[in-house]
């Protein structure tokens, strides 16, 4: 029997030339990432995905994809081993929908229990959240590990946030 893993991540930006170092045309790259060009970056992130997520997982995925050509989209999916990438979608995700058949569910929030913990994902940090004094879990993106003052029971899965990996179930829950 095929045991199915979850794991949570957020803001790929996959082909975003502004956030990584190496091609940014912002001034300011203190908020950029690390790499010399877009083709390490998306590797990077497929290659990171990929060594954790198994075909059988499922992958969660808050928002912002790509950036970008949206026509790479396909692409950038494909790369990914993971049968299931359910979507919620970001800011930069408005043109998603031409892609739907690239993921299993894509949706502007989630509520889902696994292992009989309930998580509430969300692209945005909020505040409060259903079953937040049962001890439900918010995940979220969206600020790229900036987010100074997040509320207990929260966490932030972006990309940005854990070495350009997804984070597991188990290590959201720890």
């Amino acid at each position: 029997m095929e045991v199915v893993m979850h794991f949570f991540t957020s803001d790929t930006h996959f082909n975003h030339k502004n956030i990584c170092r190496g091609v940014s045309s912002w001034t300011d790259k203190t908020g950029t990432r690390d790499f010399l060009n877009l083709d390490i970056m998306n590797k990077t992130m497929i290659d990171n995905i990929n060594a954790v997520v198994q075909a059988g997982d499922v992958l969660y995925h808050l928002g912002d994809f790509a950036f970008g050509d949206r026509n790479l989209i396909p692409e950038f999916r494909a790369a990914i081993n993971c049968r299931r990438i359910i979507l919620i979608r970001g800011n930069h995700d408005e043109h998603i929908f031409s892609f739907r058949n690239c993921f299993e569910k894509i949706v502007d929030y989630e509520e889902v229990v696994i292992n009989r913990k309930q998580l509430n994902l969300f692209h945005y940090p909020i505040a409060s959240w259903n079953n937040i004094r049962r001890g439900s879990i918010h995940l979220f993106g969206h600020e790229h590990g900036h987010w100074t003052n997040p509320s207990p029971g929260s966490m932030d899965v972006g990309m940005d946030t854990n070495e350009f990996k997804p984070y597991s179930l188990d290590e959201v829950i720890t």
